[in-house]
C-alpha cells in the first residue's frame, strides 16, 4: 500500500548538498531515500530516518533496482533529485576520453537513466517532479574545466526540454545553479586538475586554476551547502515551480553577466583572471 507521505529520492547524498537536502526533507515531513556509492558515510542519516542504500550511476542495474526497490517499498515516488556529480578537470588535450565519457556518464547518463525510470510512475501519478542540479558552470566557461562545462551545459540543455515535454503531463523538472559551494566538489576537482594539467604546456594555467578553485573554500567567498539545500526543498514544495533557481554568492551576477556580455568580452575577461 502507498505511503501517505509524499517520497523524494536524492542522488549523491554521502555529503554536502545531498546530505543537506535529505535532512531538510526529513523535517518536510517527505519519506527520504539517500543514495550514493558511500553507504557507510550514511549511517547518520539512517539515524534521522532517511532510508539509505547503494547506488552507482555508471551502472544501469544498479539505477534499475533502486528505483524498483522504492516503488515496492513505498508505492510512490513523488520527487526526483538528481543531485550526484563531480568535477573533473584539466586541459581538453589532457583529460582521457574514458574520463571524459565517465564524468558524462555520472554528471548526464546517470540523471537521465533515473528521470526514464521515474518518469512512466509520475505520469500514472499525474504529478511528479524532477530536480536537476546543474551549476553556473552550465552558463559560463572556463580554460581546464571544457569535460565539465560540457556534462553541465547538456544538462542546462535536456532539462529545458524535459520541462516543456513533462508540463502536459503535470511532472515539473526544475534546475538548481549553484554558484561556488564549499564542499568535497571543490579538493576532487583540484586533485584531478593537477592530476591531469600540472606538467606541460598547460603547467601555467592549471596552477592559477587550482588557486582560483581554492578560494571557493575561503569564508565569505564560497557559499555553505545549506543554502543549496534548502532552495531544492523550495523547489520540491512551492505550488509554481521557477524553471531554474541559481543560488549561492556570485550565481545571480554570472547568469546576468553572460546574458549581458559579448562572447569577445566575456572570453577576454576569463583569459585575464586565469593568466
Amino acid at each position: 500500500m502507498a505511503t501517505s507521505k509524499q517520497v523524494v529520492l536524492i542522488t549523491g547524498a554521502s555529503s554536502g548538498i545531498g546530505e543537506d537536502a535529505a535532512l531538510r526533507f526529513v523535517d518536510a515531513g517527505f519519506e527520504v531515500y539517500g543514495v550514493a556509492r558511500r553507504v557507510e558515510r550514511m549511517q547518520h542519516l539512517v539515524e534521522r530516518g532517511v532510508h539509505v542504500f547503494s547506488m552507482d550511476l555508471t551502472d544501469d542495474a544498479s539505477i534499475v533496482a533502486g528505483v524498483e526497490r522504492i516503488l515496492a517499498e513505498q508505492g510512490r515516488l513523488d520527487v526526483l533529485v538528481n543531485n550526484a556529480g563531480y568535477g573533473s578537470y584539466g586541459a581538453v588535450e589532457d583529460v582521457p576520453l574514458d574520463e571524459a565519457r565517465r564524468q558524462f556518464e555520472v554528471n548526464l547518463f546517470g540523471l537521465a537513466r533515473l528521470s526514464q525510470l521515474v518518469i512512466p510512475h509520475m505520469r500514472e501519478q499525474g504529478r511528479g517532479r524532477i530536480i536537476n542540479i546543474a551549476s553556473i558552470a552550465g552558463k559560463i566557461y572556463t580554460p581546464l574545466a571544457g569535460w565539465y562545462h560540457a556534462t553541465k551545459f547538456a544538462v542546462e540543455g535536456l532539462s529545458d526540454a524535459m520541462r516543456v515535454e513533462l508540463a502536459p503531463h503535470g511532472i515539473d523538472v526544475v534546475l538548481i545553479e549553484p554558484g561556488p559551494i564549499r564542499t568535497e566538489w571543490n579538493s576532487g576537482a583540484r586533485e584531478t586538475l593537477v592530476s591531469s594539467s600540472a606538467d606541460g604546456a598547460f603547467a601555467a594555467q592549471a596552477r592559477r586554476a587550482a588557486a582560483i578553485l581554492k578560494t571557493a573554500d575561503a569564508p565569505g567567498i564560497g557559499s555553505e551547502p545549506d543554502v543549496v539545500g534548502r532552495k531544492i526543498l523550495k523547489a520540491a514544495t512551492t505550488r509554481f515551480p521557477a524553471p531554474r533557481y541559481p543560488v549561492g554568492r556570485g550565481a545571480g551576477t554570472v547568469v546576468l553577466a553572460r546574458r549581458a556580455l559579448p562572447d569577445r568580452v566575456l572570453d577576454l575577461g576569463i583569459r585575464a583572471l586565469f593568466r
